[in-house]
């Protein structure tokens, strides 16, 4: 059975302290004005019944990928585990995929092609953690493969209830947030 990638947040657990954005940019050598991952603070509810939940959120990889249709070039395209990624060589930085993604979850380098989350596959295929999930403080972050009964994700996802982002665009995104 093939590998399936998915990452989840426990939004009882993240604090929005911001590591998990900034392990992602020291692992990845972003550029000052680049991001992979962001935190979202949402408030609900009529004051003073108000809930609030933090999300550390990034590009949901998902099944149905409009991102990857939208490309031209062929650099936005599925690899292993079902991750989005992007082939900076064969990308002209166009933005059409960053027009397709309803997550917000791509930009422009200064060099002109685009760039995003990847679940960090080249530590995965490493035996390693992404690095925003080794750094979490609250260990709210969890990454594994669904296909796997025992992997932390699939294990998660068994014994909680979980959303997703946008869920009426239909893309099956692997991005879940733990309720």
């Amino acid at each position: 059975m093939s590998r399936r990638y998915a990452m989840t947040v426990d939004t009882r657990r993240c604090v929005g302290c911001n590591a998990c954005v900034l392990a992602c940019k020291a692992e990845n050598k972003l550029p000052e004005q680049g991001f992979r991952d962001w935190i979202v603070t949402e408030t609900r509810g009529t004051f003073p019944h108000l809930k609030q939940e933090i999300r550390s959120e990034r590009c949901n990889h998902c099944e149905h990928t409009p991102c990857v249709s939208a490309c031209p070039t062929g650099a936005s395209h599925k690899s292993e585990g079902g991750t989005v990624l992007v082939d900076h060589r064969k990308c002209t930085g166009c933005k059409a995929c960053i027009a397709a993604c309803p997550y917000s979850a791509r930009y422009v380098r200064p060099e002109g092609y685009v760039d995003k989350c990847t679940f960090c596959l080249h530590r995965v295929k490493r035996g390693q953690e992404p690095a925003c999930v080794e750094i979490c403080p609250t260990s709210a972050l969890a990454f594994g493969d669904l296909n796997d009964a025992a992997s932390p994700v699939a294990r998660l996802l068994h014994e909680r209830a979980s959303k997703v982002v946008k869920p009426e665009t239909g893309l099956k995104p692997n991005v879940r947030f733990l309720t």
